[in-house]
């Protein structure tokens, strides 16, 4: 019987330590395996994925990676948080936004939304979608003002907000060292969301003002989120917010204030996505970021940023909404962990309209359940050590503070931004990214990736029109959602979607693979497979096309069946009326088909080429 010693049992002890090379050899079987030919670095390459700005993410980190030390929660560079507890001292805030014009409606929602776990209040104030500034006394009637912090995003109305809110505060005895919140002035971000000029006196008169009246009150908010709504990358944000909070914190100090009195008027909003390890790295590299400009400007201990962390409205879908709740969560847990102080999440609705009560419950629980049931708040920094989250972080801040230095070259945000290379250079990003989400290389699921056509619509009151101008607003279904509308209209007109005929050659066990394929792609598009009968040949082909009730054909099947029955099959297809044979697989030669559809395809291109040609308005 074997003894373990005393202190445990090593279980790594009697195993050789492996090499990067070994690893890498292994990796080449498994890839020669599936048809390549790689060898070293290549077959590691091979493996990588590319993320945007010019990073990529290995398939493998190792203790060689490891960064410049991060330090501590609570002292710069604040890497690993801006506060010495950070989220494990009670979890972050959670923000619950709203934005009605009817201040009863509003107070109703908001009253129940603070009963229900939400911690702060985000209101849009004054424009088409926001409650009047003359109205916020109704909207907080009962709110405990000492308590829920309140945070305004008024735009262009913020000074008569802010007036009616600290006219608020005096009527209801609420000491001005009690009242806490953001009061949201963002001078270039309303510039950038309406293209207009940005002013930024009354934003200074208020922040002077509440740095020596109202010590809880922030009043500038350093907005990324429309760089982030129009289409911007990572980086894009980052180095777009710190060129605003650096625009922000000349003002401040050119009107008197020290850099510890202007950088503690600043709260920073980044968007939280569904791909969380690049959100915490990106809060992680906000914060060092910041740190950076503070101790440049002389004041390194300033620079612990608040962060207020929003669900991303880009990756938010009108088809299979439901799935949004799963985007949100993961978005949300990469905030917590990322270590924002703040974290509003947009409920599952938010693309289609107005949410309602069950939308708000489900958005403010998944912080409850992440914070409460997870326990994501009982440890600082849960990221922080691991290899691929510490090199990500310093490879998404160095390619941030690169895009800032280029954005400060031009003369600064606002010059940048009236220049019109700021819209330029997101626009050029999201154009890349198109061509990856019409490919599928990024999937949307449900919209691009499985979708559904028999979802009964998710229908709720729409949202205000926006004000016009300034960056465009994109959303990553846009594309397919534009297909499936085009269906959607056929369907009201005629009374059924436009189909294709799914001409399987073979047994199921060959063409199985590529019919699957095939309906998930031409559903996308909103257009209804047939695929009755499970197969057919050269002598069937077309009194089943005929039957199907389709305009266009598509043929599944193996590689092998191909070349015995392909040509004949589009042939016989074509002769009974298809306007189109297409084939699903990689182009090969075979004369009587007219296109084909395969993995990396561009999607969007091949399903509005077919609905032209089914005379799909």
């Amino acid at each position: 019987m074997t003894v373990l010693p005393a202190d445990g049992l090593s279980l790594a002890a009697e195993f050789p330590d492996p090499s990067h090379d070994q690893w890498q050899s292994l990796v080449e079987g498994v890839l020669r395996k599936s048809g390549k030919e790689v060898t070293g670095t290549a077959a590691e390459e091979a493996l990588s994925t590319a993320l945007g700005d010019g990073l990529t993410a290995r398939p493998l980190y190792t203790s060689d990676d490891v960064s410049a030390d991060p330090g501590l929660p609570g002292f710069a560079p604040f890497t690993r948080g801006s506060k010495a507890a950070g989220s494990i001292a009670g979890g972050w805030d959670v923000r619950q936004r709203h934005a009605l014009t009817d201040p009863v409606r509003l107070n109703e929602a908001v009253l129940g939304d603070l009963e229900n776990g939400v911690t702060s209040l985000w209101l849009a104030v004054g424009g088409p979608g926001g409650v009047p500034a003359t109205g916020l006394a109704r909207a907080l009637e009962g709110v405990y003002l000492d308590l829920a912090p309140v945070s305004l995003d008024a735009g262009s109305d913020f000074e008569p907000a802010v007036r009616e809110l600290t006219a608020l505060y005096e009527a209801r005895g609420i000491a001005k060292s009690a009242a806490r919140g953001s009061l949201g002035a963002d001078p270039l971000g309303h510039a950038a969301r309406t293209g207009g000029e940005p002013d930024l006196t009354a934003a200074v008169h208020w922040a002077r003002l509440c740095g020596r009246e109202y010590p809880g009150l922030r009043t500038l908010a350093v907005d990324a989120l429309p760089y982030h709504e129009a289409g911007g990358s990572a980086a894009q944000e980052l180095g777009l917010s710190l060129a605003t909070g650096v625009a922000y914190l000349r003002a401040l100090t050119e009107a008197g204030a020290s850099v510890e009195e202007a950088c503690a008027q600043l709260e920073f909003r980044y968007a939280a996505t569904a791909d969380q390890f690049l959100t915490i790295a990106k809060l992680r590299a906000a914060r060092r970021l910041w740190a950076r400009v503070a101790e440049v400007c002389g004041s390194a201990a300033a620079g612990a940023q608040q962060q207020h962390a929003v669900t991303s409205p880009v990756m938010m879908t009108r088809r299979d909404p439901w799935v949004n709740m799963l985007r949100t969560t993961l978005a949300c847990l990469g905030a917590g962990v990322g270590g924002a102080d703040s974290v509003t999440v947009l409920p599952f609705d938010h693309a289609l309209g107005l949410p309602d009560a069950f939308a708000r419950r489900i958005a403010r629980n998944t912080s409850t359940i992440l914070m409460e049931e997870s326990h994501l708040a009982r440890v600082i920094d849960p990221a922080g050590g691991s290899w691929y989250v510490e090199r990500l972080t310093d490879e998404l801040a160095a390619a941030a503070w690169s895009f800032f230095q280029e954005v400060e070259r031009a003369g600064g945000q606002a010059a940048a931004l009236r220049s019109g290379m700021v819209e330029e250079r997101l626009a050029g990003t999201w154009a890349a990214r198109s061509k990856d989400l019409a490919r599928r290389k990024e999937p949307v699921t449900g919209v691009s990736e499985f979708p559904t056509l028999t979802e009964r619509p998710v229908e709720r009151e729409p949202h205000p029109a926006p004000a016009a101008g300034g960056l465009p607003k994109v959303r990553r279904d846009e594309a397919f959602e534009a297909l499936r509308t085009r269906s959607d209209r056929h369907l009201a007109a005629t009374g059924s979607r436009p189909k294709v005929f799914l001409a399987a050659l073979g047994p199921a066990s060959v063409h199985t693979a590529r019919a699957s394929f095939a309906a998930n792609l031409f559903v996308a598009g909103g257009i209804e497979p047939v695929h009755e009968p499970a197969s057919v040949d050269a002598a069937t082909a077309a009194g089943a096309f005929t039957a199907s009730g389709a305009t266009i054909a598509c043929l599944c099947s193996s590689d092998a069946m191909y070349a015995e029955q392909a040509d004949a099959v589009a042939g016989a297809l074509a002769s009974a009326g298809a306007l189109q044979v297409l084939l699903a697989g990689r182009p090969g030669e075979y004369p009587s088909v007219d296109g084909h559809v395969f993995a990396g395809c561009d999607v969007v291109a091949v399903l509005s080429s077919v609905l032209d040609c089914m005379g799909v308005a």
